[in-house]
This record gives C-alpha cells, sequence and structure tokens, in this order.
C-alpha cells in the first residue's frame, strides 16, 4: 500500500502525526494525501491548515490535498487557495471529496479546472455517482477515489457477491472490491476501520 489517506479531521489532527511518525525515512516511498476542514478552506487560513497539517506529517510537501466537503467558503475562493499552495511547493496537486456533479459544475465555473480528483463514497451498495456525477467526471477526465469500496465497515449478506466468488475462486469481499476496481477512472482507498468487541 503506498496511497496514504488522512485529514486534519481525523483524530483533531492526531491521526496526522501518528503518521508523521510512522513516515519518518520513508515518506518519499508513498503518496501522501490530507484533506482541508471546509471552514479553513478560504483564504488566508487555507495556507495555515495546509502548514499545520505539513508539521503534524513532518514533510515539505503533500501529493494531493482535498477539500473535505462543501462548506460556505466559495469555491473560487478555495480554488484560489488551492492554486497558491501548488505554487508555494506545498502541494502538488488538489482535489475536493464528497463533492456532488452541482458542485463538481460550480467548481470548473470557479475556474477549478486543475481539479485532481473527487473523493467520493462508492461501492457496491453506494451507487448513485454513477448516474451523475461519474460520468461528468469522466467527461472531463477526472478520476474519482473512492472510499469505503467494499462498504460502510461491513459488507452486505449478499448471495449474488457470494456466487459470483464461488464461481472464481474469491472471497465476497474480493469480488465487491474487483467490482469497484473495473473502472479505470475510479481508484481505490481500502478503509481500515477497528473491529468491535
Amino acid at each position: 500500500m503506498t496511497l496514504i489517506d488522512t485529514a486534519e479531521i481525523y483524530g483533531d489532527g492526531a491521526t496526522e502525526t501518528l503518521l508523521g511518525e510512522a513516515l519518518s525515512g520513508v515518506r518519499d516511498q508513498v503518496f501522501l494525501v490530507s484533506k482541508v476542514y471546509p471552514q479553513n478552506a478560504g483564504r488566508g487560513r487555507i495556507e495555515r491548515a495546509c502548514e499545520a497539517s505539513l508539521r503534524r506529517l513532518q514533510t515539505d510537501r503533500l501529493d494531493l490535498y482535498l477539500l473535505h466537503w462543501r462548506g460556505s467558503v466559495p469555491l473560487a475562493e478555495t480554488v484560489e487557495g488551492m492554486e497558491a499552495l501548488i505554487a508555494a511547493g506545498k502541494i502538488r496537486r488538489w482535489g475536493v471529496s464528497n463533492l456532488d456533479r452541482a458542485d463538481i459544475d460550480e467548481l470548473f465555473s470557479a475556474g477549478g479546472d486543475r481539479c485532481a480528483t473527487d473523493q467520493i463514497l462508492y461501492n457496491v451498495t453506494e451507487r448513485g455517482a454513477e448516474f451523475d456525477l461519474l460520468p461528468q467526471l469522466a467527461k472531463r477526465n477526472i478520476p474519482a477515489m473512492a472510499y469505503s469500496p467494499v462498504g460502510q465497515g461491513r459488507l452486505p449478506n449478499s448471495a449474488a457477491l457470494s456466487a459470483i466468488g464461488r464461481r472464481h475462486d474469491a472471497t465476497p469481499f474480493q469480488v465487491a472490491l474487483a467490482w469497484v476496481l473495473r473502472d479505470p477512472m475510479v481508484i481505490v482507498i481500502p478503509r481500515r476501520r477497528p473491529r468491535s468487541t
């Protein structure tokens, strides 16, 4: 696994701090993604939020920086901040997370044509994006990053997934993951949740 996805919200920054320690000496071997709170995505605040994430992650740059979800800050202001971070060498690319088709249309109207991705919930049980968002992203040659590609913590008990798995000597989880991976415009981010006791 070489893509690591985090955010300033995870553990209120503690996850970034732990990752910074874990990545010591191997930072250049991973593709590092973090996300900014919507309220921190405005002029001036996005720079401070990014710098705080960089400090916690003990790195000088992010490979990808995402707006975590849509907030009240105008998208044009967020685009301006992201582009300034690229110019300063603090991020290599920027994108969004949890934006729908209308938001993506507005983002492009606001100058967001360098948006690298939209990170979305997408799996065999969450397929709404197929009807409007994924075609819109594909038209613009923007890959989607699917988080929770096998479901939100537990795969539904599905006879169809089990039957397909038996035919291919695979588990239902492998079938669900392969289903998401079938689309070359979808990047999969496995989600790890602690097991409940």
